[in-house]
């Protein structure tokens, strides 16, 4: 049997980039760091249920903890603080340090994308600052401190094609990305180039437009080069154009029940059909059943901006400068699947003008090419964050597989 490259995941969320890496079947995780528990539960249970990890494994390899305080997630020697906030919920061999997790074993290569928040062009647009006083504007460079720590042979670092024109401090972030990684050995694109860089999901098997930033960072002296990878990633796409029908078309339909109930103190405005948990629709006021149906039925999606605005003002009594609903289309891919998603489904609308609702957990994640099986740990709201946060499955294996072409 060929021997796998070895990974570690930073910012692993709940497992998008980690599950296509293993699904190509030519990588192998050591560690994969997150700092948000629900995320951290949700890729150990996949470690357990899918890749054969005992759950003690799991527990060790996947951590919770805050990557900007890396010293102590390399070496160990917790301070009070952390061992209160991530002490109960972690391994003990994780206080001795990530370099002693992975048993000293090399590694091949770590791959991530730290939280793209401050880089996100509406982010900035609706920030009265700009994001500039952002912390996550410099996240990457814990990234490149544990990259500089393991060597590893290249990184991956994954991110919103907004980091292209983000300027924290006045000084454009790609320069600030390029030099730090330079200063430690790693070549990667100019940041002139790094526009090249860009790479749509929807072209890897992902029925959504998705675009990213797709950074590859080669140790100096390696013989591989990041035209080739650059080269082998345009060559993997699929260009067999899903769509939402592709995706979530055989989802059991789930019907309003023509009057709200309440359950366990939760009201319910729809039908629950099957055992899915994540297939539960989020309630519906009357209102926005109404509101749906409108908007469905007079293809409102393609009126005016300033139609969309007065329509919203109509409904609500309130003004915006954006569109606030939108509904997917059964034979387009999906608009990019967010995480604002755990605060309403008004731009995820169900095509089917019958349902009257948003779109579930399941069918987010299924429009994210997780597999079916995937499940995800927290409240829905947490649900719909870690989806929409994540990397397409089926784009990371495509990333993965490039990598595995490059090499070989």
């Amino acid at each position: 049997m060929q021997k796998k490259y070895t990974f570690i995941d930073l910012f692993a969320g709940c497992g998008g980039l980690s599950e296509g890496f293993m699904s190509s079947g030519h990588f192998h995780g050591l560690a994969h760091v997150e700092w948000e528990l629900p995320m951290v539960q949700t890729l150990r249970k996949r470690l357990t249920q899918k890749w054969g990890e005992t759950e003690e494994e799991a527990k060790k390899k996947v951590i919770l903890f805050d990557i900007q305080k890396t010293e102590e997630l390399i070496n160990g020697n917790w301070s009070e603080e952390s061992i209160i906030k991530y002490g109960e919920n972690n391994a003990d061999c994780i206080k001795e340090g990530l370099k002693n997790v992975i048993n000293q074993e090399p590694v091949d290569f770590i791959i991530g994308g730290p939280p793209c928040q401050a880089y996100s062009i509406h982010g900035r647009a609706t920030d009265k600052h700009s994001m500039n006083d952002d912390y996550r504007n410099y996240l990457f460079e814990s990234f490149v401190k544990v990259v500089d720590y393991f060597k590893p042979r290249a990184f991956i670092f994954e991110n919103v094609t907004g980091m292209l024109s983000a300027k924290p401090g006045g000084t454009p972030v790609v320069q600030r990305i390029y030099n730090a990684f330079s200063k430690i050995g790693y070549n990667t694109l100019h940041p002139e180039d790094f526009k090249n860089a860009v790479f749509d999901a929807y072209n890897y098997d992902v029925p959504q437009h998705r675009e990213r930033v797709i950074l590859i960072g080669i140790k100096r002296g390696e013989d591989f080069s990041a035209e080739d990878f650059y080269k082998n990633l345009s060559f993997c796409a699929s260009h067999t154009n899903k769509t939402v029908r592709d995706a979530i078309g055989n989802m059991p339909p789930l019907y309003p029940l023509g009057k709200v109930t309440k359950n366990k103190g939760r009201y319910i405005s729809h039908q629950c059909n099957g055992d899915d948990v994540h297939h539960v629709p989020r309630h519906c006021s009357a209102r926005d059943m109404e509101v749906f149906k409108t908007w469905i039925g007079n293809n409102m999606n393609y009126c005016s901006q300033q139609e969309a605005i007065d329509f919203y003002k109509k409904v609500t009594g309130k003004n915006t400068l954006y569109r606030k609903y939108r509904n997917l289309e059964w034979d387009k891919p999906a608009p990019t699947i967010v995480a604002h998603l755990q605060k309403d489904g008004f731009m995820f609308i169900h095509p089917d003008i019958n349902q009257l609702r948003s779109i579930t957990v399941r069918e987010a994640a299924l429009l994210m090419t997780f597999p079916a099986d995937y499940q995800f740990i927290g409240n829905r709201a947490y649900c719909y964050k870690m989806i929409g946060n994540a990397v397409p499955v089926n784009f990371a294996k495509a990333i993965a597989q490039s990598l595995y072409l490059t090499l070989n």
